[in-house]
């Protein structure tokens, strides 16, 4: 279906690593910018994890903290292992946790 947020996370996967089709990441971004825009999580997460590999890590923050608060458990790790490395902060990782506590909490 056309703008179907599935499509444009496939899609986002498949032009950013590549798979099937020649590897383009600023379109696979731009597909998994589309999907995150209309709540998809794993897309939202997928953006924090193409700025950490680009050493945004403001951004990548940012990011997975939007998807920890959705209950993404796997951004609330990344946030962990930011924090751990010292790029993130002590609040940042606590925020993260309470909103994806809080998102359990709700389902």
């Amino acid at each position: 279906e056309l703008g179907s947020v599935y499509a444009h996370h496939s899609l986002g996967h498949a032009y950013y690593t590549g798979k099937g089709v020649d590897e383009d990441k600023p379109r696979g971004i731009r597909h998994w910018q589309d999907a995150a825009l209309k709540g998809h999580v794993r897309s939202k997460h997928n953006l924090g994890f193409a700025e950490y590999n680009n050493g945004n890590y403001m951004l990548a923050v940012q990011h997975w903290m939007i998807s920890a608060k959705m209950g993404h458990e796997i951004s609330l790790n990344g946030i962990k292992r930011m924090f751990i490395e010292g790029l993130a902060s002590k609040a940042q990782y606590t925020e993260a946790l309470r909103g994806y506590q809080n998102a359990l909490e709700e389902t």
